[in-house]
């Protein structure tokens, strides 16, 4: 498979959120706005291109029987990295995102382009395949927050669209992330049949 094809994989073919539908802890639980769900997107990126590129460096190291609990503890390494940077140098947004950043370590997008393709591939490969998954990932949540944060308080990214009293408060809330997604989903799909 050519770079290329490996990094565009995960934003359009097998796009974690619209496509495979993995993740859906922090998709739905982060993106009330768009700074939120970019902000949690690249944090996610971040350990994704990392761990990655390590799994995939040390993969011939780790025996069969601890293979799992091996990649947990590179990526949890990696998340305890984030979270401090966040916690010191974007204090508000990691008070925003809270305890989805140290869940990011059980992430089944993680996890499973870990076992599935760091795993089995070289470094540079495995780097651009966590980068591919990883702005995918970025780009469903920014756009699930935008449109939540437009059609609730009718901003985007901070900025007044149209007046607060015209938004819809529901699309702010927890229904209002599962409407947003399910639109969304159902978009994207006749996207990609057309």
């Amino acid at each position: 498979m050519s770079n290329t094809k490996i990094l565009l994989n995960g934003i359009i073919k097998e796009n974690p959120i619209f496509v495979l539908l993995l993740g859906m802890c922090p998709t739905l639980g982060t993106t009330s706005s768009a700074i939120n769900g970019l902000g949690m997107g690249l944090a996610t990126t971040f350990v994704l291109l990392c761990s990655n590129m390590a799994i995939s460096s040390v993969k011939n190291l780790i025996p069969d029987q601890v293979r799992i609990p091996g990649y947990v503890v590179i990526i949890a390494s990696f998340v305890t990295i984030l979270q401090m940077c966040m916690e010191a140098f974007v204090p508000a947004l990691y008070a925003s995102l809270g305890l989805f950043i140290p869940l990011i370590v059980v992430n089944c997008i993680v996890l499973g382009r870990a076992e599935a393709f760091a795993a089995k591939n070289g470094i540079f490969s495995s780097g651009l395949d966590g980068l591919g998954m990883g702005l995918g990932f970025t780009f469903a949540l920014t756009l699930l927050g935008a449109v939540r944060e437009l059609l609730g308080t009718g901003k985007l990214f901070g900025l007044e669209i149209f007046p607060e009293s015209f938004g819809a408060l529901i699309f702010v809330l927890a229904p209002g992330a599962f409407i947003a997604l399910g639109y969304l989903i159902a978009l994207v799909n006749k996207l990609r049949k057309a």
